[in-house]
């Protein structure tokens, strides 16, 4: 019999993992976990962004990966729930054009407050990172083989 457990693909093994590698997962995830807890009370996918920071620390610390799948299960809830209704759906698609127009405005206005291209282009990547993740969302909770 094999003492070895079955690792879930986001646990990084210690003995082949580069600490280099370790180190640049741990950071990053951890950024990745800090601004998803800002954006819990901000709007924006917090708990995508955490399970995501949550992943790539369970690369660097193995025994973190026993805290990755609740936080799983509740960021799937989320994603449910913000594609659950045709309303939140055209909610969130208005958002995300909103954030891209006023991004282009932000870039070509230069007389409004805060205005340049560098505050566009990032309400421009927030639209498009918003529009992105309700495309995720709506595909996989409403895509082929699935009922809707």
């Amino acid at each position: 019999m094999s003492t070895e457990r079955q690792r879930p693909g986001y646990e990084a093994d210690p003995a082949t993992a580069h600490p280099v590698a370790r180190v640049a997962f741990g950071v990053a995830g951890t950024a990745l976990i800090a601004v998803g807890v800002v954006l819990l009370v901000l709007p924006g996918p917090g708990m995508l962004l955490i399970l995501a920071g949550m992943v790539l620390v369970a690369r660097a610390v193995p025994a973190f990966a026993r805290f990755v799948e609740p936080v799983r299960a509740k960021a799937m809830q989320g994603v449910e729930a913000s594609v659950a209704s045709g309303w939140r759906i055209a909610g969130s698609l208005l958002a995300g054009l909103g954030l891209i127009a006023a991004g282009v405005a932000a870039g070509l206005l230069p007389d409004l407050p805060l205005a340049g291209w560098a505050t566009g282009a990032s309400l421009i990547l927030s639209g498009l990172i918003l529009l992105g993740l309700l495309a995720w969302s709506h595909r996989r909770v409403h895509g082929p083989g699935r009922s809707a």
